[in-house]
């Protein structure tokens, strides 16, 4: 019989500000997106994804990204990482002092050309592109990947070989 070893911890990543609200239909001002932000961290999350330096003009939600950064009140032992990606995102994340972010890919094609407007290769190459500079100036990166377990375009997703 085996026996499963649960881990210690676990943590939570929350990522509502960023992901939750860059697909509402109507904008939200920054002031509420601030607030939004202040009343998870006053919950005991210690890890906040609070924006995106995406293009505005494809995703208006986070059109504010600069602005909302810069209005967050520091929190002892909360995280706000800002999701980057591309280096354009990279440098308008350092101009507000961003230190601590996190870089994507997709699993499943289809989802990336849709959200990132490129190929799973090309993604890998702006992601390596992204951790080489964050490496040089020692920022905290978080890597994740979307869709492995299922794409809202392609369905399953299989394994690579």
């Amino acid at each position: 019989m085996t026996t499963v070893q649960l881990p210690l911890h676990v943590k939570v990543v929350e990522v509502g500000p960023r992901d939750g609200l860059q697909n509402e239909p109507q904008l939200l001002n920054t002031a509420t997106k601030v607030e939004f932000i202040h009343r998870l961290a006053a919950t005991g999350l210690t890890v906040i994804e609070a924006t995106s330096m995406v293009n505005p003009a494809w995703v208006p939600q986070l059109a504010d990204a600069e602005r909302l950064y810069a209005q967050l009140q520091p929190t002892p032992g909360v995280r706000y990482p800002v999701l980057i990606p591309n280096l354009q995102g990279l440098e308008r994340a350092l101009a507000v002092g961003v230190c601590d972010i996190a870089v994507f890919i997709a699993a499943s094609e289809r989802f990336s050309q849709k959200n990132t407007h490129c190929s799973i290769d090309q993604s890998l190459e702006r992601v390596a592109a992204v951790m080489a500079r964050a490496q040089a100036l020692r920022l905290r990166v978080r890597g994740y990947i979307s869709c492995v377990l299922g794409c809202p375009y392609e369905g399953e997703i299989k394994p690579h070989p």
